[in-house]
């Protein structure tokens, strides 16, 4: 299944996308896609109603983030070895793990903006993991039993903030708008292999990032099963899996970042595309 929040920020409503790519209404069935909607069973109830006698929602209304209420965001930094190559630095031994600010996150197609002062605004074009049952010190045999499903992420980074404002790399992961998440949560029954992703990024319609999951250095099980040894996974919790090469940040001669009036488009096969305008900095009262 292909699950969608959608409406005005902070009025979303759960929905889904049929067979035909229509968007059908699920608020009469379930309030939200939160962590209590999100187990297998409760999937499972969602999947045995009738799509067709669903309503079916006119227009092309705002996408939200398909996640209510996510706990934690949680990124794997180099996470490909082609992109910590460009990045001048070394493959991990161990999974790098950095946080983003929940409050980074909106829709998939709303407007980035660039933060107060930015200079090394950059784009990741990521593969997204929903948790959908508490995972504690699981293994990684078990780690995928625990997956709700798959989602497109733009880890978006300001990387003066985060590499050179005392080396914590929260700093240009969080800022506002810097986590867009969907267009849709696609349940894991519908990708069988997440190890065999193509991703893609453009800026401006120019193909700046392609790559496939299969390249990772740690696989999304590895990664589950990791990240749980150190905290608690809870339902609704996003992991957000590294990106391939091509970020500004490796483009040679020269570095490039974004400006206010670029176009970014990006998508995974079988988990849709995003959209977002960058703007410049605004202050938000």
């Amino acid at each position: 299944m292909k699950l969608v929040r959608y409406g005005p920020p902070g009025q979303e409503r759960p929905g889904l996308i049929d067979a035909a790519g229509q968007l059908r209404d699920l608020s009469g069935a379930l309030p939200d896609f939160s962590a209590a909607y999100l187990s297998d069973a409760a999937l499972a109830r969602v999947a045995a109603l009738a799509v067709d006698s669903l309503p079916l929602v006119e227009g092309r209304p705002r996408l939200g983030c398909p996640v209510a209420g996510v706990g934690k965001f949680i990124a794997i930094g180099l996470n490909y070895a082609d992109h910590a190559a460009e990045s001048g630095m070394p493959p991990p031994k161990e999974p790098i793990l950095f946080t983003k600010a929940i409050s980074s996150i909106q829709g998939p197609n709303d407007p980035v903006m660039l933060p107060k002062g930015s200079t090394k605004t950059d784009w990741e074009v990521e593969l997204g993991v929903v948790i959908g049952s508490t995972a504690r010190h699981v293994t990684q045999k078990d780690a995928l039993n625990h997956v709700a499903g798959y989602c497109v992420v733009n880890d978006l980074s300001e990387r003066a903030f985060q590499l050179e404002r005392g080396g914590t790399w929260d700093k240009g992961k969080g800022c506002d708008t810097f986590g867009p998440i969907g267009p849709w949560l696609v349940t894991r029954d519908e990708v069988p292999n997440p190890q065999r992703l193509n991703l893609w990024l453009d800026v401006n319609g120019q193909r700046m990032q392609t790559g496939n999951t299969r390249t990772m250095i740690f696989s999304v099980a590895k990664l589950v099963s990791y990240v749980s040894q150190f905290m608690t996974l809870h339902p609704g919790d996003v992991l957000t899996t590294g990106t391939p090469p091509g970020v500004g940040m490796g483009c040679k001669p020269t570095p490039r970042f974004l400006q206010a009036g670029d176009v970014l488009t990006l998508g995974i096969d079988g988990l849709g595309e995003q959209r977002q305008d960058v703007v410049k900095f605004r202050q938000v009262r």
